[in-house]
This record gives structure tokens, C-alpha cells and sequence, in this order.
């Protein structure tokens, strides 16, 4: 059977972007009821989503991105990036867990600790560019993982 890990941080859940955005907190509660209603979550070899680095995030993102984004975070409320995508004052760190769970799929592969990872983290991370925020993502996390894995 493959060992699979599960990487997750409660940080990922305080992401929000509105009340009506369809990228929401609910999303990784469905994920794990699904998986405690199937039995699959003993199967799972748990780990909790470390910080990303800001150097593992300028490997794919420029330092002036990262930095507008750090700086774009609100101290209250909710602030837009762009039509898709907006910050509320829990974003920075969940963005930060989101990439870091990443890195550290990649690690625990690479190393033979499991066959394979599912990261279920908040905010997604595949739509956006070098230097912009797109489809609800801040950093593109697929991206950066493969970076990682590549370095």
C-alpha cells in the first residue's frame, strides 16, 4: 500500500475572501469529513505545513512581488489583489503554509518517507504568475514546490 502524507495547518483555515467567494474556508472541512466518513484519514501519515521561505518563494516569484504582497495585508477586513483574489489579516501565513506544505511534500518523496503527498491548504496555488496574484492563488505553490524539488 503507498504511504501517502497529508499536509495541513489550522492557519489555512482562517484564509477568507468574503462570504460568497466560492474559494472558501468550508473547502478543507468537506475535504476532511469526506476523508473520516471513507476511513481514509487513517491511512494518512499527517504533517503540519511549515513556513515557506521568502528565498523558496523567489526560486518562481520576484522579491518585489512577494515583498507587495507581504505589505498588501490587511490589519482588518479584506483587501483585493485582484478580481479573483483578496487578502484578509490570516492570509500572509496561510499563503505562507500553503507553499510550505509544498516544499515539504517534496522533501518527504524525495527522501522515501512516503510514495506520495496530498497538501490541503488554503490559499490554492497554481494559477498565479511571476508577478501577480490570479485565481484566488497568491503564490503559485505547484510551481514552487517543483523549484524546490529541482534545487
Amino acid at each position: 500500500m503507498a504511504r501517502t502524507a497529508y499536509l495541513t495547518h489550522p492557519d489555512c483555515r482562517l484564509h477568507d475572501m468574503g462570504a460568497y467567494h466560492p474559494e472558501c474556508p468550508a473547502r478543507l472541512k468537506a475535504i476532511d469529513d469526506i476523508l473520516v466518513s471513507q476511513g481514509l484519514d487513517r491511512l494518512l501519515i499527517r504533517h503540519e505545513a511549515p513556513l515557506a521561505s521568502i528565498g523558496a518563494l523567489c526560486r518562481v516569484h520576484s522579491r518585489e512581488y512577494v515583498d507587495r504582497v507581504r505589505s498588501a495585508a490587511p490589519h482588518a477586513g479584506i483587501v483585493p489583489l485582484d478580481a479573483d483574489t483578496a487578502m484578509n489579516p490570516y492570509t500572509w501565513n496561510a499563503a505562507l503554509r500553503a507553499a510550505g506544505a509544498g516544499l515539504l511534500a517534496v522533501d518527504l518523496v524525495l527522501r522515501g518517507e512516503v510514495d506520495n503527498a496530498f497538501c490541503a491548504v488554503r490559499p490554492p496555488g497554481h494559477h498565479a504568475l511571476r508577478d501577480a496574484a490570479m485565481g484566488f492563488c497568491l503564490f503559485n505553490n505547484v510551481a514552487v514546490a517543483a523549484a524546490h524539488a529541482l534545487a
